[in-house]
């Protein structure tokens, strides 16, 4: 599989880990932050639910949630836009309304809405960035959450509120709150990316240590074997 589409190159992450390193800490994209579970959440209901989740590059916040118990789909995709551009070179250049998203289905009787959330803001992007998100620039790589209805709008608003009321981030949350319009699946080579290329150098720096933090921060979600996309395309 080529990777000349990505407009992620060597260089560039390269110098981001020198920066790193010469800071002496991690990127803060990286850095997980401990917080509380949100005051107001949804009830479970019967079935399943799905939310829409972006948070800089699609590879890592589907990793992320891959590996939540409770889960059971989740599919690297585009929101935001319109149905003719949502194609990757066309997204990638900024100009589509497009934010790399994942596509979240889960059931509400084993993790909430509330609980993704929590994840989503602790450990799968710091959500303080805007419109980048470590060496990833642009609105496609903007947080955002793009809810289902009304229950997920109120428990999305009420706990990005209560996060900055706490000042649990030391900037405020930028993440923006949408109705979905819409949700576009990626390409294929997209999907389940992280599980298929672990030693890829974008995975190893930037999404492996989203995984570690999500098993030692959030022990009782964790699953260790992710739900996949294409079945039967982990070794």
């Amino acid at each position: 599989m080529s990777m000349s589409h990505r407009r992620r190159s060597l260089a560039a992450l390269l110098a981001a880990m020198i920066f790193s390193i010469a800071a002496g800490a991690a990127s803060a994209a990286e850095d997980a932050v401990v917080i509380p579970p949100p005051d107001v959440d949804e009830a479970a209901g019967p079935g399943t639910e799905t939310a829409i989740f972006a948070g800089g590059c699609f590879w890592g916040v589907q990793g992320v949630f891959q590996h939540v118990k409770g889960v059971k789909s989740a599919v690297s995709g585009y929101a935001g836009g319109k149905a003719g551009t949502a194609q990757y070179e066309t997204v990638s250049t900024g100009s589509t309304g497009h934010a790399e998203s994942v596509q979240v289905t889960f059931d509400p009787s084993k993790v909430s809405y509330g609980k993704l959330l929590q994840i989503f803001f602790s450990v799968a992007h710091n959500p303080t960035q805007l419109n980048f998100q470590g060496p990833d620039q642009g609105t496609q790589y903007r947080s955002a959450l793009f809810v289902a209805g009304p229950e997920q709008r109120k428990v999305a608003e009420h706990y990005i509120g209560q996060l900055d009321k706490a000042h649990v981030f030391a900037q405020p949350i930028v993440t923006k709150v949408s109705d979905t319009s819409g949700f576009y699946p990626a390409e294929a080579y997209h999907q389940d990316f992280l599980t298929l290329n672990p030693t890829y150098p974008y995975i190893v720096y930037n999404d492996l240590p989203k995984i570690e933090n999500l098993k030692s921060l959030f022990p009782a979600d964790y699953r260790s074997e992710p739900v996949l996309v294409r079945k039967g395309s982990k070794g």
